[in-house]
């Protein structure tokens, strides 16, 4: 195991030899099973991984190895590229980088993969990584990647000590869903999966506080994951089971256009019946008929904050503990059965920072 240098000196990065000797392996053996060979036996792989986790190792890059010299790339990693929340996201940032001069890696790390070797190789190769939403990767790895590289995350639990961005979600959420009680709608629920730490998981709480705010309860929560066939289940359990709402308040606009197609298809009378509301003003909730009300985010700007922070840490720059959190706006459309769509108030809760390039 590693330990603290006596003298009180800081403690030397550690080395491929060092984690060898740890899990009792040879050099070569470390290589392989951090590079993701299939020759090495995984109860070898993974005492190897247990070794570099003990001594926060990260393998450098070939490139990196000469000189100190920098890679002058910066990693991204997103739980996926589907949709156009994320699609949004990567845009921002790689404009921004690419404004700077740098050049972006992107890596995917979905709930379904195990990302651990990927992001480890990942690190080892450019000069800091921005970590955006939920995703398998946990904020250990992150911190432990942290611990020898600048980094940030945005829409996601927030690691202790790393630079974090936010787009405002549970007040704007609760505003959403009182303008739906407003409207006399009672039999309310929510779809989308409300994970821990995560933007839908704000939303979701926003939801139920203004529920509570006016003396009433969730008829359900549909924990659906982000994509349009899980809208569309939702839809057809809806319809088979009959179950009494009048507003659904969903997590993105995914969700709510399948939702709300499937709904009509069935027969279903938007808003008559049930309203409907999403988050994120893709694109398509202004040309359906009723126009979704959604909430706009500057999707592109927290990519791009992200971008030139994370430049900034790997010149040099000190940490900011405080978050940055971004506004976001209710956009009134036909959907939650308004007379007058347009947009809402506007919510920006704190100030927050421009980064510079």
């Amino acid at each position: 195991m590693s330990r603290a240098p006596e003298n009180g000196a800081p403690e030397r990065a550690a080395t491929i030899y060092a984690v060898a000797q740890e899990a009792g392996v040879s050099t070569a053996t470390v290589s392989r099973a951090l590079g993701g060979s299939d020759k090495v036996a995984p109860r070898t792989r993974e005492a190897v991984f247990a070794a570099a986790r003990a001594l926060n190792y990260v393998p450098e890059g070939a490139a990196r190895a000469l000189a100190g010299r920098r890679s002058h790339a910066l990693g991204l990693v997103l739980p996926h590229i589907d949709g156009p929340y994320y699609a949004a996201v990567l845009v921002g940032f790689e404009m921004a980088a690419s404004q700077l001069g740098l050049s972006v890696v992107l890596d995917l790390a979905g709930p379904d993969t195990e990302p651990e070797r990927e992001i480890r190789r990942l690190a080892g190769t450019v000069d800091g990584v921005a970590f955006m939403a939920r995703s398998a990767v946990e904020d250990s790895l992150i911190a432990e990647i942290g611990a020898r590289r600048p980094v940030v995350t945005a829409a996601r639990a927030r690691v202790p000590g790393r630079d974090a961005f936010y787009t405002e979600n549970t007040v704007t959420a609760a505003r959403l869903t009182a303008h739906l009680v407003e409207s006399g709608r009672t039999r309310c629920a929510f779809v989308g999966r409300p994970e821990p730490d995560s933007d839908m998981g704000a939303r979701h709480e926003g939801f139920l506080s203004a529920l509570a705010d006016a003396g009433l309860k969730p008829v359900a929560t549909f924990a659906a994951d982000p994509v349009e066939e899980a809208g569309a289940q939702v839809a057809r359990e809806l319809l088979a089971e009959g179950t009494a709402v009048d507003a659904l308040v969903c997590g993105n606009d995914q969700l709510a256009l399948a939702v709300m197609h499937e709904l009509q298809d069935a027969g279903v009378d938007v808003p008559g019946q049930i309203a409907i509301v999403g988050w994120d003003d893709v694109h398509a909730a202004r040309y359906v008929r009723p126009g979704l009300t959604t909430v706009a985010q500057p999707v592109e700007e927290l990519g791009a904050l992200a971008a030139h922070r994370l430049a900034a840490l790997v010149d040099g720059a000190d940490p900011d503990p405080e978050p940055v959190v971004l506004g976001s706006t209710i956009v009134h459309r036909g959907s939650c059965g308004c007379p007058h769509p347009g947009h809402g108030e506007g919510l920006d809760p704190r100030p927050h920072p421009q980064e510079q390039p």
